[in-house]
């Protein structure tokens, strides 16, 4: 099958094919036609398996229709990271180039401005986060009355950022007959709930997951401990023909000073994360894809946004704590047609987070040894191999012990000057028993007299004088 049999208009075709294309994927020869008919639809798909483009040309064909007015948005496409919706704005400038459509993208990190002013020129493709767009809305910057169709990427992402109650809000400001597309990676019951209640009978098409059956990406596992994680990083960016890597960690401290640490090691590496305004992540991403740097270390915000040609290969520094994220950072490399390797470093502590990766990929990881010895095992110290009994030379003969001189006879005892001792030593006096009446602390009745008892200096508390 052929783009050109997807019923999609001259003007697009040439812009695909000016791109490159010609076949399309799996989840746009399902998609496209379904999407071009008006229909509700629900695809189960992975980044990686060219899910952006088939929504993004059907769009373009059916805005191709229509007129602009301020405020209102023609369509609405939600993004849950700033990569994401950049990579879509991406996609609608080099497809929509032989069309008249004006786009606007909606995202925090830059100046609200700027998006407020392309609002009020009036957009038919509008891209947005949630966040920002939920900001801009309720300063009444924005009206959702006019947009006809509708377009929820990455759902279960959202999910796991905190974002379904926006989206229902956002859905309930829209139109009832609208269009609606929705994408995830999964269907957990949320979602599916959230299908239910703003789709209307919709096509539901899902894809092979890529981590399954792409068999471009040679993927390995490699055993380490926590301080040994940096070591084995540095010998696989040495050893194995790595041209450009992407090495993803579960937190910003670690991304930040992994960063600093290959840097000092002498790698080109750059940072990307969730810390950093939107203008140094994108000119850290320009630098990554213009060659500047070879390395990029990444949090997983930048795990489903991120779509640089050739990266050679990819290192989950950390285990990642969702199996799912496994997928989309793997899907970094191995693009297009292209071969990659990916690499996770497991500790002892990731051993479920690891069984919870093969088990959603339905694949047993091959362990990938540094060396040709596991990264967690220390080779046992050699054993020295003894001589045979005959061969061994003899043993020194031991000098002579030398001989102890004979005790002295102990001293007889005098029974009758130790009865004499023991009767001389001074008797403590017992203490009152605790029942008996104490004498107050103030009053002194009488000074100890008798042997053995009080014969230090006297307190100064009892003011005594002499006559």
């Amino acid at each position: 099958m052929k783009f050109a049999d997807l019923g999609l208009s001259d003007e697009l075709l040439q812009s695909v094919l000016d791109a490159g294309y010609d076949t399309p994927t799996a989840i746009q020869a399902q998609a496209i036609p379904s999407v071009l008919m008006m229909r509700d639809l629900i695809g189960i798909a992975q980044t990686g398996t060219g899910k952006t483009a088939s929504f993004v040309l059907p769009m373009i064909d059916i805005l191709a229709h229509g007129r602009r007015r301020a405020l209102m948005p023609r369509s609405l496409i939600l993004e849950p990271t700033r990569e994401l919706a950049a990579q879509v704005a991406e996609n609608f400038e080099k497809y929509g180039k032989n069309h008249d459509l004006k786009m606007a993208l909606l995202i925090g990190g830059v100046q609200m401005g700027d998006q407020v002013k392309a609002l009020s020129d009036g957009v038919d493709v509008l891209i947005a986060t949630p966040g920002r767009l939920m900001d801009l809305f309720e300063r009444g910057k924005i009206l959702l009355t006019g947009c006809e169709l509708l377009v929820i990427d990455e759902a279960d992402r959202m999910l796991d950022m905190g974002f379904i109650p926006d989206i229902e809000t956002i859905c309930s400001k829209l139109p009832t007959t609208r269009q609606t597309l929705l994408f995830s990676a999964t269907m957990p019951p949320v979602i599916k709930k959230l299908a239910d209640k703003f789709l209307s009978n919709p096509k539901y098409i899902e894809v092979a997951r890529p981590a399954s059956n792409n068999t471009q990406i040679a993927q390995h596992k490699v055993h380490v401990t926590t301080r040994g994680k940096r070591e084995a990083l540095r010998h696989l960016l040495r050893t194995d023909n790595v041209g450009t890597a992407i090495i993803f960690a579960n937190r910003k401290t670690t991304v930040r000073e992994l960063a600093k640490s290959l840097q000092q090691s002498g790698f080109s590496a750059g940072e990307i994360h969730g810390d950093m305004d939107q203008n140094a992540r994108n000119a850290e991403l320009q630098k990554f894809k213009d060659g500047v740097i070879s390395i990029l270390v990444a949090s997983d915000v930048a795990a489903r946004g991120l779509d640089v040609k050739g990266v050679s290969h990819v290192f989950n520094y950390d285990t990642p704590w969702h199996p799912d994220d496994y997928v989309h950072r793997i899907g970094r490399t191995g693009r297009a047609g292209a071969t990659g390797r990916a690499f996770t470093f497991v500790t002892d502590d990731d051993a479920e987070a690891i069984a919870n990766v093969e088990k959603l990929t339905g694949m047993k990881i091959p362990v990938f040894a540094l060396d040709g010895a596991d990264a967690t095992e220390t080779p046992a110290p050699e054993k020295r191999e003894r001589a045979p009994r005959a061969e061994r030379a003899p043993r020194a003969e031991k000098a002579p012990r030398r001989e102890r001189a004979p005790k002295a006879a102990a001293e007889p005892v005098d029974e009758i000057e130790v009865l004499r001792e023991l009767t001389e030593t001074p008797v403590r006096t017992p203490r009152a028993r605790r029942d008996e009446p104490r004498p107050p602390k103030d009053v002194l009745t009488e000074l100890p007299s008798q042997p053995g008892e009080w014969n230090g200096p006297v307190p100064g508390f009892l003011s005594v004088s002499a006559l």
